[in-house]
């Protein structure tokens, strides 16, 4: 890629602003024959928890009109076999690694972040859509105050950057961004999935063994949009915007919206060299359009 796509977030140098999401990438090694890792702008590994977690059981994914349903529930091998076996492993492909973390404690955030602060790690992202089991099973990212407690024990814990993913599934998306800034988060993301089900009409059954999944795919980019429009208004952090982001154009409007990087997920499932190509068709649509660099197009929507 040429100097028309790199840019820098949070002190990341990155070639494109094309990422990976966590979640739809494994932890990137397993598209090591269809990407080259090193030139997207980032890869946003499995989601890590202190133990091990085998996930939930039954069915756990399903197709939907324009969209899939999940809920995998954070099944990952855990912290320690992701530090020693992991992490040595996918670091000869020379990517930057963000680390998405998810707790069930404040303090589960923090010590996550304390063991993530090591020279392969990029970066650190915070699950917030996760219930906090110590105070009543309220949703981190729900509420300003308990996001606010959650980025505060990750960025006292490390000297990475911090990236806080945020929900969709809120009244007012903007208060949350607003509370985890002035916590010190150095970054949002979003969206993550919204809340949704499927019920089997022949056995009268949900089709997730965990009755509802977060929705995610074409299908909710029209809310992820509006969502990263309205954050990008309100905080002065770096916005990554996601959300059924399947092609070249999708992504413009994100930029556009005031997104400063995307992350494909969803799409990576149906063709996993997407990302890449993704970058291409971008950087052919700045050149047509005689831009020297993607920030020329960052937060450009004409209103007016």
């Amino acid at each position: 890629m040429k100097n028309i796509l790199s840019t820098e977030i949070c002190g990341i140098k990155m070639k494109t602003p094309i990422l990976a999401a966590s979640g739809t990438f494994g932890f990137g090694e397993e598209f090591s024959d269809f990407v080259d890792l090193s030139k997207l702008g980032g890869v946003m590994v499995k989601c890590t928890t202190l133990k091990p977690r085998r996930g939930n059981e039954g069915v756990r994914i399903t197709e939907t009109p324009c969209g899939m349903l999940n809920c995998i529930g954070l099944e990952n091998p855990g912290i320690e076999k992701f530090l020693k076996e992991i992490l040595p492993r996918i670091e000869k492909y020379k990517m930057n690694v963000i680390v998405n973390i998810s707790g069930s404690s404040v303090e589960d955030y923090g010590e996550l972040a304390r063991m993530l602060n090591v020279e392969a790690v990029a970066a650190i992202e915070l699950n917030i859509s996760c219930p906090n089991v110590k105070d009543g099973g309220i949703i981190f990212g729900t509420d300003p105050k308990a996001a606010a407690k959650v980025t505060q024990a990750a960025k006292s814990s490390t000297k990475k950057p911090v990236i806080v993913k945020l929900s969709p599934n809120v009244t007012d998306i903007k208060i949350i961004a607003s509370a985890v800034e002035d916590a010190g988060a150095d970054s949002v993301s979003l969206i993550n999935t919204l809340m949704g089900m499927e019920i089997n009409i022949d056995t009268w059954r949900p089709t997730l063994g965990n009755i509802t999944g977060g929705l995610s795919g074409g299908a909710i980019k029209p809310v992820a949009l509006r969502m990263v429009y309205e954050v990008a208004k309100t905080v002065k952090i770096p916005v990554i915007g996601m959300g059924g982001i399947r092609n070249y154009r999708d992504a413009v409007e994100f930029f556009l919206a005031g997104a400063s990087a995307v992350a494909i997920g969803t799409a990576n499932f149906s063709d996993p060299s997407i990302t890449m190509k993704i970058a291409d068709d971008l950087e052919n649509y700045l050149c047509s359009r005689n831009l020297k660099n993607i920030s020329e197009l960052v937060g450009k929507i004409k209103i007016s």
